[in-house]
């Protein structure tokens, strides 16, 4: 797989949002209170304009194919941001370029100024909450920051 990780740009709002569209559906996880209804996801790369703010896309040969973020989520406490909108299509995935993905936004992170890293996800995306926990995140009781999205159960926590 020659997969080149790149800054997102303007034209990746279609496809990333269609990447993570397919993903909630296949996962049955297409509910009020995520990504899938959450109005920003049609428009990634307006969000990440944001200051302090990061996300990167990974595509081969052309094609998108995900992405990752760091974003100052309201409400999580000073040096810390929410690892975010982490979605790969089916055929990426089990190839390392998740971890590769998180790895580089850890390392992002850390440039960036952060200390810890929390995310929020489902039981239904196991495979990628194995990969969080091998990338260090530790499960969190209750969820932290203000995100918007209620429907999701796992909260997990990094330090940098």
């Amino acid at each position: 797989m020659q997969v080149r990780i790149r800054p997102i740009a303007p034209q990746d709002n279609a496809p990333l949002a269609e990447v993570i569209k397919t993903v909630f559906r296949e996962f049955k996880i297409d509910k009020p209170g995520t990504v899938y209804t959450d109005p920003t996801t049609c428009a990634l790369f307006e969000l990440f304009q944001t200051p302090h703010s990061a996300y990167l896309v990974a595509e081969e040969n052309g094609k998108l194919l995900g992405g990752c973020g760091i974003y100052p989520t309201p409400g999580l406490p000073a040096g810390c941001a929410e690892l975010v909108k982490f979605y790969l299509r089916p055929e990426a995935r089990g190839k390392g370029l998740g971890s590769q993905l998180v790895t580089e936004s850890l390392q992002m992170a850390k440039i960036m100024g952060y200390r810890q890293l929390y995310l929020e996800s489902f039981p239904e995306l196991g495979q990628a909450v194995g990969m969080y926990e091998k990338a260090g995140f530790k499960f969190l009781d209750e969820p932290r920051g203000n995100s918007g999205h209620f429907a999701c159960t796992i909260w997990m926590l990094v330090d940098l």
